[in-house]
Protein backbone atom coordinates (compact mmCIF):
# COMPACT_ATOMS: atom_id res chain seq x y z
CA UNK A 1 0.00 0.00 0.00
CA UNK A 2 3.10 2.31 1.05
CA UNK A 3 4.52 1.79 -2.54
CA UNK A 4 1.42 2.45 -4.55
CA UNK A 5 1.03 5.73 -2.81
CA UNK A 6 4.29 6.58 -3.24
CA UNK A 7 4.67 6.02 -6.94
CA UNK A 8 1.24 7.07 -7.36
CA UNK A 9 2.31 10.82 -5.76
CA UNK A 10 5.83 10.24 -7.76
CA UNK A 11 4.04 9.73 -11.54
CA UNK A 12 2.59 13.14 -11.52
CA UNK A 13 5.43 14.94 -10.23
CA UNK A 14 8.15 13.15 -13.31
CA UNK A 15 5.53 14.10 -15.67
CA UNK A 16 5.50 17.92 -14.61
CA UNK A 17 8.82 18.02 -14.73
CA UNK A 18 9.24 16.62 -18.34
CA UNK A 19 11.03 13.30 -18.01
CA UNK A 20 13.34 12.04 -14.94
CA UNK A 21 16.23 14.62 -16.25
CA UNK A 22 13.99 17.67 -15.64
CA UNK A 23 13.48 19.19 -19.50
CA UNK A 24 16.00 21.62 -20.18
CA UNK A 25 16.78 21.84 -16.75
CA UNK A 26 19.77 19.57 -16.43
CA UNK A 27 21.37 22.24 -18.92
CA UNK A 28 21.46 24.82 -15.97
CA UNK A 29 23.37 22.57 -13.60
CA UNK A 30 26.89 23.20 -15.45
CA UNK A 31 26.48 26.40 -16.49
CA UNK A 32 25.71 27.23 -12.88
CA UNK A 33 29.53 25.53 -11.84
CA UNK A 34 31.00 27.19 -14.50
CA UNK A 35 29.48 30.49 -13.82
CA UNK A 36 30.49 29.93 -10.03
CA UNK A 37 34.45 29.00 -11.45
CA UNK A 38 34.47 32.41 -13.72
CA UNK A 39 33.08 34.49 -10.82
CA UNK A 40 35.76 33.21 -8.34
CA UNK A 41 39.18 33.29 -10.83
CA UNK A 42 37.99 36.70 -11.56
CA UNK A 43 37.91 38.18 -8.52
CA UNK A 44 41.28 36.08 -7.12
CA UNK A 45 42.88 37.91 -10.53
CA UNK A 46 41.95 41.21 -10.10
CA UNK A 47 43.04 40.87 -6.55
CA UNK A 48 46.11 39.54 -7.45
CA UNK A 49 46.52 42.35 -10.12
CA UNK A 50 45.69 45.56 -7.15
CA UNK A 51 48.38 43.59 -4.90
CA UNK A 52 50.89 43.66 -7.55
CA UNK A 53 50.18 47.46 -8.39
CA UNK A 54 50.36 48.22 -4.85
CA UNK A 55 53.93 46.54 -4.57
CA UNK A 56 52.98 42.88 -2.66
CA UNK A 57 53.94 39.63 -4.13
CA UNK A 58 55.28 39.54 -7.90
CA UNK A 59 54.37 41.13 -10.63
CA UNK A 60 55.23 44.95 -11.64
CA UNK A 61 55.95 47.33 -8.86
CA UNK A 62 57.14 44.35 -6.26
CA UNK A 63 60.10 46.41 -4.45
CA UNK A 64 59.06 45.47 -1.05
CA UNK A 65 59.82 41.84 -1.98
CA UNK A 66 63.42 42.97 -2.82
CA UNK A 67 63.72 44.51 -0.07
CA UNK A 68 62.28 42.15 2.21
CA UNK A 69 65.13 39.96 0.47
CA UNK A 70 67.77 42.35 0.42
CA UNK A 71 67.36 42.67 4.49
CA UNK A 72 67.34 38.90 4.72
CA UNK A 73 70.36 38.70 2.97
CA UNK A 74 71.72 41.53 4.96
CA UNK A 75 70.61 39.73 8.20
CA UNK A 76 72.34 36.58 7.41
CA UNK A 77 75.90 38.01 6.76
CA UNK A 78 75.61 37.62 2.95
CA UNK A 79 76.19 40.91 2.24
CA UNK A 80 77.81 44.11 4.58
CA UNK A 81 76.39 47.27 5.34
CA UNK A 82 77.88 49.40 2.54
CA UNK A 83 76.52 47.13 -0.11
CA UNK A 84 72.99 46.86 2.07
CA UNK A 85 72.65 50.54 1.59
CA UNK A 86 74.22 51.05 -1.75
CA UNK A 87 71.89 48.49 -3.07
CA UNK A 88 68.55 49.23 -0.82
CA UNK A 89 69.40 53.19 -1.94
CA UNK A 90 68.99 51.84 -5.71
CA UNK A 91 65.99 49.97 -5.20
CA UNK A 92 64.01 52.91 -3.90
CA UNK A 93 65.53 54.72 -6.59
CA UNK A 94 63.91 52.24 -9.19
CA UNK A 95 60.66 52.46 -7.52
CA UNK A 96 58.86 54.81 -9.55
CA UNK A 97 55.80 55.55 -7.14
CA UNK A 98 58.00 58.42 -4.92
CA UNK A 99 57.26 56.66 -1.93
Amino acid sequence: MLSTSALAVAVPCVAAWGGPWFGWWWFLIPLFWIGLFVLLFSLAGRRWRRAARAGYGWGPGGTRGAEQTLAQRYANGDIDEQEYRARLEVLRANRGDGS
